[in-house]
């Protein structure tokens, strides 16, 4: 049997095929090297293992972090602790994103969840990237941007008076609460994306419809214009990309960018990446 990861910052689905067929779906947090020590991350991958029915031969993890072959060879030395006599390899999800909404046919793909991402797949490997930067200078579009403005502007007493009030009966939150999660607690990230569900349940009001389309706008702008996109489509992975998927193909139409395919995450096409392969 083999084991199928896709992680994000914030959740890890894990998937155990049996040829062409998914016999087990577990989650766990999200797995980041860029952010997490091995005993951490080791922790995980015991609770994993602890619910997994059989034999694992191979592991194959696209993740979030996974932004160098050291990062890799960390993360694969992390699963020999777990998995002694388990083949690992592990990319970054970016390639994830790519092998499972293109499979082996060239486009451009992103990813917004919790971060955001993007490349051009030339079929086969990732041919450029426009980088990411994390939710502090980049991350354009994602839901940790999407948080911290909004969060931001409820500090800074710019959302309109119903709309401040609705956050403020939503969280129950004080800025010293907020301060204290964004500035000294682990993963702000995560944090400032899970404002998230409250911007899609208002998403209607006249001022969430702008940050988002806003948003949005500055994703394609300061990443997608750099790929040829008047030849390919823009394919889009993760939780926001599906959730908001109206709102980015008006956004997307402005910008002369056609979609392609909206999945929320990449297992079934990561499933059948592996099995033709």
């Amino acid at each position: 049997m083999n084991l199928i990861a896709d992680s994000g910052s914030t959740k890890t689905a894990w998937c155990i095929t049996k040829g062409n067929e998914c016999v087990q779906q577990l989650f766990t947090s999200g797995i980041n090297p860029f952010y997490m020590e091995a005993p951490q991350i080791q922790d995980e991958l015991r609770v994993l293992s602890s619910q997994i029915d059989g034999k694992i031969n191979h592991i194959y993890f696209y993740g979030s972090g996974v932004v160098s072959i050291s990062m890799s060879d960390f993360l694969c030395q992390c699963f020999q602790k777990v998995f002694p006599e388990t083949t690992a390899e592990v990319y970054t999800d970016l390639l994830g994103a790519a092998r499972a909404l293109c499979q082996h046919e060239p486009g451009i793909v992103g990813i917004l969840g919790t971060g955001s991402n993007s490349c051009f797949y030339d079929g086969t490997t990732i041919a450029d990237t426009v980088p990411p930067c994390g939710f502090i200078l980049g991350d354009e579009g994602s839901g940790a941007a999407l948080g911290k403005r909004l969060v931001a502007d409820y500090l800074k007493r710019r959302l309109p008076a119903d709309l401040h009030q609705a956050f403020t009966d939503y969280y129950q939150l004080s800025k010293d609460d907020i301060l204290e999660q964004v500035y000294r607690k682990i993963f702000p990230n995560r944090f400032l994306a899970s404002f998230a569900k409250f911007l899609h349940e208002q998403q209607a009001h006249s001022y969430i419809h702008e940050l988002l389309t806003t948003s949005f706008g500055q994703f394609f702008t300061y990443n997608i214009i750099h790929y040829d996109y008047t030849r390919y489509p823009l394919h889009l992975l993760g939780s926001v990309a599906f959730y908001f998927k109206e709102n980015i193909t008006a956004t997307a139409a402005q910008h002369q960018i056609t979609i392609g395919k909206v999945e929320k995450n990449a297992l079934q096409g990561l499933i059948c990446y592996h099995n033709n392969n």
